[in-house]
């Protein structure tokens, strides 16, 4: 009989809030498979649980993910579990899923604290719509990219940083989204959570100085849809309306609908399209 793979949601800090099912799983799993062995550690110890334990981190996710692949089609139960919070979020729990999926191995999820989600909805910012992009890059390219095409995005914005990056990745926002409205999270539910209601650039200013303690939270406003329209139709003055006109016939518009859509485009009527063509022609 095939075993099974539980990824459990551990304690972001606090450790109440471990759910019952997560402890129960623990105790009754064969194999507990932890990113930190001596993290895990501490809290398997303060909940009473003997379950043997081995690691699963990001540098043996592939050789140690084939072993725990043949451990559960052999009919063992593993645990998964990362150092806090929702195993597969920000970490190599993903790439044991999609082994386990691959091997027709069946996935469940126990759920419990993740710090994305909670942040999020701590932050007074729009939770409807979100955009959830864990940690940058390190990669400079890779992560000029990434600030680039969040100049676009007007979901709101959830970012993960270490202490010790937080100004330069402050500093980075700024410069690419501008002075958005921005919330700094940190320590969530320890004793010493703060929640920072402010700006990219007055975030920017307070930690050029202090230093910051403990894995940050940043959550940030979206663009507006009207900010993005009118940066379009500005990036569209910087061609005539002539050859703007020409771009979609050459495209196998009618002329009528090609100033139509020149129009849209630029935020105007087509009639004064055609009064301009008019008046050049």
């Amino acid at each position: 009989m095939t075993g099974k793979l539980y990824l459990c949601a551990t304690p972001i800090g606090n450790l109440e809030d471990i759910t019952l099912r997560v402890l129960r799983i623990l105790k009754e799993a064969d194999l507990i498979a932890a990113e930190d062995t001596r993290n895990s550690r501490k809290l398997l110890t303060h909940f009473d649980i003997h379950t043997p334990m081995t690691s699963y981190h990001e540098y043996n996710k592939i050789e140690k993910g084939q072993v725990l692949v043949e451990k559960m089609l052999s009919g063992t139960t593993v645990a998964l579990i990362t150092d806090a919070g929702t195993p597969g979020i920000s970490d190599p729990g993903e790439e044991l899923v999609r082994m386990c999926h691959e091997a027709g191995i069946e996935v469940s999820a126990v759920p419990g604290p993740a710090a994305c989600v909670t942040a999020l909805t701590m932050s007074g910012l729009s939770t409807r719509r979100f955009a959830f992009e864990a940690f940058l890059p390190s990669e400079k390219k890779e992560r000029m990219q990434i600030l680039e095409s969040l100049k676009q995005e007007t979901r709101t914005i959830v970012l993960y940083e270490a202490p010790h990056r937080l100004s330069k990745t402050l500093s980075e926002l700024t410069e690419a989204l501008g002075d958005r409205k921005a919330v700094l999270l940190r320590e969530l539910t320890k004793k010493h959570e703060t929640v920072l209601s402010s700006s990219l650039a007055a975030l920017e200013e307070r930690y050029k100085e202090e230093k910051p303690l403990g894995e940050c939270v940043l959550v940030i406003e979206g663009t507006s849809f009207d900010a993005l329209q009118k940066e379009e139709q500005k990036s569209w003055e910087e061609i005539s309306i002539e050859d703007h006109v020409r771009m979609y016939e050459e495209q196998g518009n009618s002329r009528k609908e090609a100033m139509r859509l020149a129009a849209r485009d630029r935020g105007v009527s087509r009639r004064e399209i055609y009064a301009f063509l008019l008046n050049i022609t």
